[in-house]
């Protein structure tokens, strides 16, 4: 017999398989939640890195400095818009 098989007949079973799901989803959100502040933490470092360079060398960014922090803020952008999918996907999946 499936876990949904079980839930219709017994309130209990689903309750209890709820609480499962939800404990799963809060420790996938709280893992999640982890990584994105470690995302966060390193897009720091590295704009401060950037920031240094061009101070230290006291040249004004060229066209291929800019074109860099452009594609590494569009692999960014794609990253997170990656992970908002997959967590709808997850919340929404049957």
């Amino acid at each position: 017999m499936s876990s949904t098989d079980i839930e219709k007949k017994n309130l209990e079973a689903h309750v209890e398989l709820c609480a499962v799901r939800y404990k799963n989803l809060e420790s996938t959100l709280d893992a999640l939640d982890k990584r994105m502040t470690a995302v966060e933490e390193h897009l720091i470092a590295i704009r401060e890195c950037i920031s240094q360079v061009g101070q230290n060398n006291k040249v004004p960014a060229d066209a291929g400095d800019k074109q860099l922090i452009s594609i590494g803020t569009t692999i960014v952008g794609v990253l997170i818009a990656s992970i908002i999918t997959l967590l709808v996907n997850y919340i929404n999946k049957p």
